[in-house]
This record gives structure tokens, sequence and C-alpha cells, in this order.
């Protein structure tokens, strides 16, 4: 039964933000990824403070060797994304940050190919981290896959709309992004298998989940998000992390109720 949760959490990862990227409109998406960037960064920073942090912690094990752990984590993402094989794709022609026009066939010709290794990295390492959370608890299962998941959604659908404008057909953009998110069963399933005979790795692997969590959100997705805008915007964005927080409350109370 686990197994099958984790399966069809990383499934659904990967293929979600391929279908919404299929169904809407540029003009759509490009609004909906700005809402969403503010959505994910709650969800992911109250699910790494708030519900995978302290599970490891209250695992008893040393506190200093955890502390130790999200370090070396956070220091571990920043230079996988300096190689380009962590890569988030959520900037794009039309995304409100005004961008100059061919911003789109400058990124995804300057490193196509290394934007979609590096997704599918991201994916692989995101379907191990999914499948610790369910061996750990359910509940920490469904929060953590719900994070990543959201996380998920504006980052393809910027990697779909750079790789459209600079050439590539729809169709084979989506096909690439879906292949590409199909890693994180494959991760997923190994993880299962791996991860499931080393309990006492369980805290730690919470950790490094926890480091990239945080990692992108702090690194990647605030950053986006600190511009001169009109108050309403300001309001807008609070507004999004906040639902991101009570969405991840939410779902962790409605767990625990069953």
């Amino acid at each position: 039964m686990t197994l099958m949760y984790i399966v069809a959490a990383t499934l659904l990862g990967g293929l979600l933000s391929v279908v919404i990227a299929a169904s809407l409109t540029f003009a759509v998406l490009g609004r909906l990824v700005k809402h969403l960037v503010s959505l994910s960064t709650g969800v992911l920073l109250s699910t790494a403070l708030l519900h995978v942090l302290p599970e490891a912690f209250e695992s008893g094990a040393d506190t200093h060797s955890l502390f130790a752990t999200l370090l070396a984590g956070l220091l571990f993402f920043f230079l996988l994304e300096k190689a380009e094989l962590y890569r988030h794709a959520h900037h794009h022609e039309g995304d409100g940050h005004d961008h100059h026009h061919d911003f789109d066939a400058e990124q995804a010709g300057r490193g196509g190919i290394s934007v979609l290794v590096g997704d599918s990295i991201h994916n692989f390492c995101d379907g191990i981290i999914i499948a610790a959370a369910f061996l750990a608890s359910p509940e920490l299962g469904v929060t953590t896959a719900l994070a990543i998941i959201l996380h998920e959604i504006p980052q393809e659908v910027g990697d779909t709309i750079v790789l459209i404008n600079a050439g590539f057909s729809r169709r084979k953009a989506l096909l690439y992004n879906a292949a590409s998110g199909l890693t994180a069963v494959v991760g997923g399933v190994l993880g299962y298998f791996v991860v499931g005979s080393w309990q006492g790795m369980f805290p730690y692997l919470l950790v490094v989940a926890s480091s990239s969590f945080i990692y992108v959100a702090v690194a990647d997705l605030i950053p986006q998000m600190q511009r001169h805008l009109p108050w309403r915007d300001i309001v807008s964005q609070v507004a999004w992390i906040g639902a991101g927080l009570l969405l991840v409350v939410a779902a962790t109370r409605l767990m625990q109720a069953h």
C-alpha cells in the first residue's frame, strides 16, 4: 500500500504540471506561474519548518548531527545548482519580470538540454524524498508530496513556456517535460526498496528534504518576489504565501483525522 501511495504521488507530481501547461494559453500560464511561485513558497517553508524538520528532530537522533546534515544539504543544493543540475526555470517572457525580447530563446538555446537533465535529476531526488517521507509516516508523506507537487507546477510550466518560445513545438516541449517528470516515479520506487531497509537514516533523509525545500524557497522563489511592486501585488503575494501555509495545515489535519 505504501509503495502504491509513493507511485501515485510521484506520478501526479511528474505529470500534473505538464497537463496544466498543455491545457492553458500563454497569457493564463504567465499569470498562473506568478501566483504559484508565492503559493509554493508558503507550502515549501511551512512543510519544512512545521512538519518535516520537527519529525526529524523528534526521532531521537543526535541534534548536532541533524543540524550538520541541514547545513550540508543547503551547501549541496547550492553546488548542484551551480553545476546547472538543479535548475529552477520560473523565468520567461511575459511573466511580469520585464525580460528582454528573445530571453526565452537565450535561456533554452544556452541550456535547453541542461534544463531537462537538471529537471530529471531534481525530479529523481524528489521521488526519493517522497518515498522517505511516506515510509516515515503517511501524514508526512502527503504533506511532503503536496509541497513538491505545488512547486513542480510553476517550475515545469516555466520550462514549457521557455522551450516553446525558443522554437520547440508544443508537443515536443510537453513530451520532454513529461519524460523528465517520470524520473520522480523511478526515484520513488528505488527509494522505497533502498531507503526502506535503512530505518536509522530516516531522520537524516528528512533533514535533507527540508534543506531542499528551504533552499528552493529562499534562494530561488523569494528573490523573484523581492521587487518594487504596487501595494496590491504585495498583498496578493502575502495572501498566496499564507494560502500555501494554510493548505499544508489543512492537509495535515485532514490526514490526522483519518
